[in-house]
């Protein structure tokens, strides 16, 4: 699904135009990635997490040469499934 067809989905069940579930789904990812953006975590119960979690460096290899290379420490987005979601997802309790 692309974020048209989601768009699509989301109007459907909102009952309501395709623009003003675009907008919907405009603020929630404007929200979280700027709160993200900020270092906080945002935890939607029955859905799941998203935060930020630090990488750090550490020496790897260049897979095509095998020659060892730094990799600088990063900051990467995460997202944590809760178990209400994981259960749907594999066919036990309805969301």
């Amino acid at each position: 699904m692309n974020k048209v067809e989601l768009i699509n989905a989301m109007s459907l069940k909102m009952e309501n135009s395709k623009k003003v579930a675009e907008k919907a789904l405009t603020a929630f990812m404007d929200t979280v990635t700027e709160e993200m953006v900020k270092g906080d975590k945002i935890h939607l119960a029955g859905f799941g997490t998203f935060e930020v979690t630090e990488r750090a460096e550490r020496m790897g290899r260049n897979p095509k040469t095998g020659e060892p290379l730094f990799i600088e420490a990063s900051k990467t987005p995460k997202f944590k499934a809760s178990k209400a979601l994981k259960d749907a997802v594999t066919g036990g309790e309805k969301y």
